[in-house]
């Protein structure tokens, strides 16, 4: 019998990736969609291109019947989760995609999201949820916080470089390009059509980016002793998709070779042959990433490339396989869609 789910904040594009991929998964069956300014319409309504499946009506949070579901997955904006899943049912799971409980430090939190954080006990059995990292806690969790989607990436390509120890801590330097739909959907003048085709541009440089928070406290836990990036983002006039370029000092064969063994029995994670960089086509759409590997022309050096989409493996496909592995099902389940090319 299919697992009972409910969405909160339904309207946005991560809500809207949620339906899209639950649609095609055996194990689970949308029973309630919330969207606030939205209530009271079909999700078609809201998204055309959802309009051949049979979907419950938008509702408000507080009008949903909790009683029968199994999982909740919490696609609302940041900020707002913390006193919504305060006020869910204790034995009801929860996978929040917000950035409210990442951050295990509430100090943490309050200095990157500029206010303390509203559910401080919530915080402290919140699960970091990089399922390939954290794969046994997620098994046993209540409440799972979904990853940012540029420090998945980000993470994907540096950390099993950290655990293998064949990189210089102090000398990490992530550049990465980021696709407009991992801006949200809400209005903004900046992502404009004219404001933002043919063109890019960085934003948040010189340490200001909150994902920053979780690479620090992500990697100073891998190296036990305080890591601390090099991060600058660029808007990219393209819909779906992170690349990230990161440059680090070590040697590319070790690089490569701890990347391979560490991703080699992961069904999401492929590691491309050395000289091979990835393309954000190549994923568009999916739950896979791409990593590769190439030497730089000065000595000890190498440049290491992430791929994946922001949508699906960086925000709802990971949190639909972290969902499986909460609920007991297959973590691949719904999850091994073919990226969309071109």
């Amino acid at each position: 019998m299919a697992k009972r789910i409910a969405i909160l904040g339904a309207s946005g594009y991560t809500g809207a990736e949620l339906v899209r991929l639950i649609a095609t998964h055996p194990g689970l069956e949308v029973a309630a969609l919330s969207a606030d300014r939205k209530a009271g319409m079909a999700m078609a309504e809201v998204f055309p291109f959802l309009a051949h499946l049979k979907l419950p009506v938008l509702q408000k949070i507080e009008e949903i019947d909790f009683s029968g579901i199994d999982l909740c997955f919490c696609a609302l904006p940041h900020a707002t989760s913390q006193a919504v899943i305060a006020q869910l049912p204790r034995d009801l799971k929860v996978v929040d995609l917000s950035a409210d409980f990442r951050l295990r430090d509430p100090a943490a939190y309050e200095k990157w999201y500029g206010k303390p954080h509203a559910a401080v006990e919530l915080q402290k059995e919140a699960v970091y949820g990089l399922t390939e990292f954290y794969r046994d806690e997620i098994c046993a969790a209540r409440l799972v916080a979904g990853t940012g989607c540029n420090a998945a990436t980000g993470q994907y390509a540096i950390r099993p470089l950290i655990e293998a120890g064949v990189i210089d801590l102090d000398e990490i330097i992530l550049d990465l390009k980021a696709g407009v739909s991992g801006a949200g959907r809400s209005l903004k003048e900046n992502l404009l059509h004219a404001e933002l085709s043919g063109g890019t541009h960085p934003y948040s440089a010189g340490g200001a980016h909150r994902h920053l928070g979780e690479f620090d406290q992500e990697f100073s836990k891998v190296a036990g002793r305080p890591v601390h990036i090099q991060f600058t983002p660029h808007l990219m006039p393209f819909n779906r998709g992170i690349l990230a370029t990161v440059y680090v000092r070590g040697d590319a064969a070790a690089i490569h070779k701890a990347l391979a063994d560490r991703y080699a029995d992961e069904p999401f994670l492929h590691v491309l042959p050395t000289g091979q960089l990835p393309s954000t086509r190549s994923i568009a759409g999916s739950n896979f990433v791409h990593l590769g590997v190439v030497g730089d022309r000065l000595p000890g050096r190498a440049i290491v490339v992430a791929a994946l989409d922001n949508l699906t493996k960086g925000s709802s496909g990971q949190a639909i396989q972290n969902a499986n592995l909460m609920l007991g099902l297959p973590e691949t389940e719904g999850l091994m869609l073919a990226p969309v090319f071109p």
